[in-house]
């Protein structure tokens, strides 16, 4: 099922519809800042299983996810003064951000080490959703692991719609991912390269 929203002034009835398809154990596909990605309910655990099968990810690999915004991220990671500065200035933005993890992260998605991987993408549509359903969604792009990710919303109904509950269409993206950096420690340490500029890391 494609369901087009519009990028700039996404409307509410439609935001409504797809929060009541998280709502209900739902998994869909939305626009970011950077490409497509697949998400649901960060306290959905079938649903969770369900983009690890439709991934063929590795289950030592926990997803990111969607904050709508700072005081949320604070909700689900334990952030330092000088994480905040960075995550103040840098978001929303094409970025990932690596966290200690709060004890109220489901188990599924923190790593070994306690971390999770935040993101705040500069997108209305994802942001919308996420506000709307009251806490974060899974955030992992819309291809299978190890292929290259998916910038069309056509391409995406016609790739994975048969496993998906809904397909946002917001536009035609690009296929690029969001530049990963932790924040672990004493000073930010890049850990993938996107489209987020990470000269500032040092």
């Amino acid at each position: 099922m494609l369901i087009a929203i519009n990028h700039q002034n996404p409307q509410p009835r439609l935001i409504a519809q797809m929060v009541d398809t998280l709502k209900g154990g739902g998994i869909i596909a939305y626009p970011t800042d950077t490409t497509y990605g697949i998400g649901c309910s960060i306290f959905n655990k079938k649903g969770i299983e369900r983009i690890y099968l439709l991934k063929q990810r590795e289950k030592k690999k926990p997803f990111s996810f969607i904050c709508s915004d700072l005081s949320e991220v604070a909700r689900y990671a334990k952030v330092s003064n000088y994480a905040f500065k960075i995550l103040k200035r840098h978001l929303p933005g094409p970025y990932t951000f690596v966290l200690d993890a709060t004890s109220i992260v489901p188990d599924l998605l923190v790593t070994k080490q306690k971390t999770v991987g935040i993101r705040i993408p500069d997108n209305r549509i994802c942001l919308a959703l996420v506000k709307e359903l009251g806490h974060p969604i899974i955030t992992t792009s819309a291809n299978l692991s190890g292929e290259e990710p998916i910038g069309d919303p056509f391409l995406v109904e016609l790739n994975m719609g048969k496993q998906l509950d809904a397909v946002v269409d917001g536009g035609i993206l690009s296929a690029d991912v969001s530049s990963v950096v932790s924040l672990i420690g004493d000073s930010p340490q890049v850990l993938r390269h996107g489209v987020g500029d990470v000269s500032w890391c040092g």
